[in-house]
């Protein structure tokens, strides 16, 4: 919750990859509130009584969302697709102006990339530009979480993507703060 918080205002593509940890890791609880704070949030012993409370019904309302929108199993909660669409609007917007041409820059480089990866995704699920990017970024940072290497290919990859994708937060996060001028 207050990592989401501040992820949120001050990176958005880091906010979308924290909430797919988050619903993995309730997930892994199998969407019990007593398991994960048994399991998980017992360790934030640092909190105020105040702030464990808050804490817990944070992840009870994330739970409760994850069954009432069918994502127990898999899938990924309305406020994160809410995310993608945004940052999918504002993308399109960006490409379609002259008056921002590092961000250009940023995406053909990492465009031959996006193709290889939307190659490779299985065929049962149609995905956009971004999100095969963000799938790409979470597998990694899960095959880390791992303990598990990857190619010096790969992390050149993820390197590309991710600064695709931190340019892109930075405008999002500029619009918000003030709407860009196309």
């Amino acid at each position: 919750m207050f990592v989401a918080e501040k992820l949120r205002a001050k990176n958005i593509a880091e906010y979308l990859l924290y909430m797919w940890q988050v619903e993995d890791l309730v997930r892994a609880f199998s969407l019990d509130i007593d398991k994960l704070e048994m399991g998980y949030l017992s360790r934030f012993d640092s909190l105020d009584a105040k702030q464990q409370k808050d804490l817990r019904q944070w992840y009870a309302d994330i739970i409760e969302m994850m069954r009432s929108e069918g994502v127990a199993e898999k899938g990924h909660l309305q406020i994160c697709r809410n995310v993608l669409i945004n940052l999918s609007d504002l993308h399109d917007r960006l490409m379609a102006s002259q008056k921002y041409p590092y961000y250009h820059a940023a995406y053909h480089k990492a465009l031959p990339l996006i193709v290889e990866l939307r190659a490779k995704q299985d065929g049962g699920k149609e995905h956009t530009e971004l999100e095969s990017c963000f799938e790409c970024l979470y597998g990694v940072m899960l095959l880390k979480m791992q303990g598990r290497e990857i190619s010096n290919d790969t992390a050149k990859a993820v390197e590309t993507i991710s600064t695709f994708l931190g340019s892109l937060s930075d405008y999002y996060i500029k619009d918000r703060m003030e709407p860009l001028e196309f």
